[in-house]
């Protein structure tokens, strides 16, 4: 039979059988429908997270002072440590897996005032590739530079909300404002950006100035020391440095304030990069779960195309018998019902395709939360479900077709007849 009177006898048939081959289709549609939303919505959650911790900063380390819990280079436990203001020149110079260590010093409420309005923001200072590792975008002028920081210069930059308060929606860049008793010239204004956590403050809250003008103007009060700072800032110089750069940095500190590396307690570390990495393993075991469940709907509906198309096979036997008298072969009647198994999961499949992009279209037209970016079905899903699909109609028409096939011509006449 040709291929074209072949597919129209198929149409024909499944027509005729319009409610068991709609119930066939419904079991395929909805797996591949259910892949691609489970998936899409596991990628989108995963991209949201991301993007809200690079918001924070990228791969960096933060460590903070204790108080030792070990003895060691003969210094008693219990001892409070706090950094120096030159400990990042001397850990650089020994952490050869680390990209950036920098000193962060930070000052709350200090009272600012522009010539429009006053504020209390946070004040601080660190060191110009500040605003590169912890993702400080620049909407007006610059951010401070080397050269400010070398020369303890007196300029600002500003985040987001500070601007808005201290200039209410005046032109910022260019002005000078007050910070304390001193004078600081305004060199930029920070992009606006979500924040998913903080150490001591959200971003869009803080002025930034050069770290050695806050060593200078701001400096610790006693019983600290006026070299005292709050934390390092660490970041590796690849993924793969992360480990080694996190045990040189604890080698050196230990040995620069006296204490054991493995101490926990004398400083503590957070690490974005497990944090993330933590994250990402339970957001994909999440995706992977959700994957299954769609590849288990799929696998049902074709063992359901593949019952369905049996009963169909002991329903026509006659009509087997029939063609196969007068001469159909084997072969023909094996080809028949593939494609007439094989036009069902496919047209479930163009079906499930286009519910599911579709529904990822429409849910992507709506207000997202800060954490979640959307359906994210990209084409891995659909080449899986397609590759899935594909295995499904195989084994779906295989078996039908071949009972098919192999019916013997007499019996099933005498079947018939005999029915």
């Amino acid at each position: 039979m040709p291929l074209g009177a072949l597919f129209a006898d198929t149409v024909r048939t499944l027509w005729a059988n319009k409610r068991r081959t709609a119930l066939s289709m419904f079991g395929i549609a909805w797996g591949i429908v259910s892949i691609i939303l489970m998936i899409g919505a596991g990628e989108g959650l995963r991209e949201g997270q991301r993007r809200r911790s690079e918001n924070f900063g990228k791969d960096i380390l933060i460590l903070h002072s204790g108080r030792t819990s070990l003895q060691a280079g003969g210094q008693r436990a219990g001892r409070r440590l706090r950094w120096q203001d030159t400990d990042h020149l001397r850990i650089a110079a020994e952490a050869p897996a680390c990209r950036y260590v920098m000193p962060e010093l930070g000052r709350g409420d200090i009272p600012s005032r522009s010539r429009y309005n006053n504020a209390s923001p946070t004040i601080t200072g660190s060191l110009a590739e500040f605003a590169e590792i912890r993702s400080i975008g620049v909407a007006e002028g610059r951010y401070y530079n080397s050269e400010d920081t070398a020369l303890a210069r007196r300029v600002a930059f500003l985040g987001t909300e500070v601007a808005e308060q201290l200039f209410a929606g005046h032109k910022a860049v260019g002005e000078t404002i007050h910070i304390g008793a001193f004078p600081y010239t305004v060199i930029g204004v920070m992009r606006r950006k979500d924040q998913n956590s903080s150490y001591d403050g959200w971003d869009v809250r803080k002025i930034f100035i050069p770290f050695s003008t806050i060593m200078r103007d701001f400096p610790e009060k006693p019983p600290s020391t006026p070299h005292d700072i709050d934390r390092l800032l660490v970041t590796p110089k690849s993924y793969a440095d992360h480990e080694a750069c996190k045990a040189q940095v604890l080698r050196a500190l230990g040995r620069i304030h006296d204490f054991d590396p493995a101490d926990k307690e004398a400083a503590f570390v957070w690490d974005t990069v497990e944090n993330a990495k933590a994250i990402r393993r339970i957001i994909d075991g999440m995706k992977y779960f959700l994957g299954a469940v769609g590849l288990t709907t799929l696998l049902l509906g074709g063992i359901g195309v593949m019952n369905v198309m049996l009963v169909a096979v002991r329903e026509r036997t006659r009509e087997i018998g029939v063609r196969k008298a007068v001469g159909a072969t084997s072969r023909a009647i094996l080809w028949q019902f593939f494609v007439e198994t094989a036009i069902i999961v496919f047209m479930s499949g163009s079906l499930g395709f286009s519910l599911g992009y579709g529904f990822c279209a429409l849910i992507n037209l709506l207000p997202m939360p800060e954490f979640f970016a959307g359906m994210l079905a990209g084409w891995l899903p659909g080449l899986v479900s397609f590759g899935v699909l594909g295995t499904v109609a195989l084994l779906a028409a295989m078996y039908p077709a071949s009972e098919a096939a192999s019916v013997d011509p007499i019996e099933a006449l005498r079947y018939e007849a005999g029915a």
